[in-house]
């Protein structure tokens, strides 16, 4: 299973940027594109490069927390 596909990934428009904005809230960064799909293709490069330069610089890597539940 690919590293990226275990970390929950919000996804939301942003009016200002005028691009779909993607996050995972267990790692600092973000990543956007013009579609859906690109901004979701974009942050999974994000992912795979946010925990390989962890790894390099012997930080550690966060757990995925898995999906977040809202009461």
């Amino acid at each position: 299973m690919p590293a990226y596909s275990r970390y929950e990934v919000i996804i939301c428009w942003s009016e200002p940027d005028q691009a779909f904005i993607a996050e995972v809230p267990e790692l600092p960064g973000c990543a956007d594109g013009a579609t859906y799909q690109e901004a979701l293709a974009a942050v999974e490069v994000v992912i795979v490069e946010w925990i390989e330069t962890a790894k390099e610089l012997g930080r550690q890597i966060p757990e995925p927390r898995g999906r977040l539940l809202f009461a």
